[in-house]
C-alpha cells in the first residue's frame, strides 16, 4: 500500500512539474492554484511536493536539466555521434526558453551549489557527446567540453522569439564550426 503511495507521490510530482513548466513558460506569474487545478491535484498536494513559488521554479529547472543530461546517451544510443550532439543542442536551445521565462524567479532562487548540481552532470553530458564525435572524427579534437558549455549558455539568453531562434541555429551553427564538425 506504502509502494502506491510512493507512485502516486512520484506521479504527481511529475506532473505538476510539466504543468509547471509550461504555464510558467507562458506566463511567469501564473498562479500556484492554477497549476495545481490544470495539474489535476489539490492545492495542497503541490505545496506538499513545492513550498513555494521558488521551490516550484527549482523544481521545474532541475527536472529539465535531469532530462537534458539524460538525453545525451538516449541520442547517442539512436543516432550517429554529430547528429546526436546537434539534437542535444537543439533540445537545449528549447531549455533556454523555459529558463528565460523563468528567469527572474530562478536567479532569485538558484543558489551556488544549486547551480553546480546542475553545471557538473551538464559538463559530464558535452563531454560525453564530445568523446563520441571525436571518436568519428566527426569533430577536431582539442575542445574542452567547459568552453563549448560557456558557448552553448549563450542559448539560454536569447529570447524566445522567431528572431530568436533564428539567432539560436546561427550560434549553434557557428558552435559546431568552432568544434571543426564536418558538415
Amino acid at each position: 500500500m506504502s509502494e502506491k503511495l510512493r507512485t502516486d507521490a512520484r506521479v504527481n510530482r511529475d506532473r505538476i512539474l510539466e504543468v509547471a513548466r509550461d504555464m510558467l513558460t507562458t506566463d511567469p506569474d501564473v498562479s500556484l492554484n492554477s497549476i495545481a487545478k490544470l495539474a489535476g491535484v489539490g492545492a495542497g498536494t503541490l505545496y506538499r511536493h513545492f513550498p513555494s513559488r521558488e521551490a516550484l521554479v527549482l523544481g521545474v529547472y532541475r527536472n529539465e536539466i535531469d532530462a537534458q543530461v539524460e538525453l545525451a546517451s538516449a541520442l547517442l544510443a539512436q543516432h550517429q555521434p554529430l547528429m546526436a550532439f546537434r539534437l542535444w543542442c537543439d533540445r537545449l536551445a528549447q531549455l533556454g526558453r523555459v529558463k528565460h521565462a523563468i528567469a527572474t524567479s530562478l536567479h532569485a532562487t538558484l543558489s551556488h551549489k544549486d547551480s553546480q548540481e546542475a553545471y557538473l552532470p551538464m559538463l559530464d553530458a558535452v563531454q560525453k557527446l564530445m568523446s563520441a564525435c571525436e571518436a568519428t572524427g566527426e569533430i577536431s579534437p582539442g575542445n574542452t567540453a567547459a568552453d563549448i558549455l560557456v558557448l552553448l549558455s549563450c542559448l539560454w539568453r536569447i529570447p524566445p522569439t522567431s528572431d530568436g531562434e533564428a539567432q539560436a541555429r546561427r550560434v549553434l551553427a557557428l558552435t559546431f564550426r568552432a568544434m571543426g564538425a564536418k558538415q
